[in-house]
């Protein structure tokens, strides 16, 4: 080895161990559990484009009961928000 030389880098032939020679896709790739399920996933960049497909996605959802606790919580914080910023609720009374 000479003083100028440069380091040639090591070349492995590593094979994981659970890995078809036929495989499906690339061994090395993280994936999501449920991707394959999800429309809201992606390289979309914008906040209208993801809002809009999330309504689709829940639109669409078959789970109903899902549906009905997604509002409820939602429905609770937001009577927690308006609780902590001391909103005056009396303004929906009907007088």
């Amino acid at each position: 080895m000479g003083l100028l030389a440069k380091r040639k880098n090591k070349k492995f032939s590593y094979q994981p161990r659970f890995y078809d020679d036929k495989g499906e896709g690339n061994p090395f790739e993280i994936k999501h559990k449920f991707d394959e399920f999800r429309v809201t996933v992606g390289s979309d960049k914008g906040l209208k484009t993801k809002l809009i497909k999330a309504l689709n996605d829940y639109k669409h959802n078959e789970n109903k009961e899902a549906n009905r606790r997604i509002l409820i919580i939602v429905g609770v914080l937001l009577l927690l928000f308006l609780f902590i910023i001391d909103f005056d609720l009396s303004i929906f009374k009907i007088k």
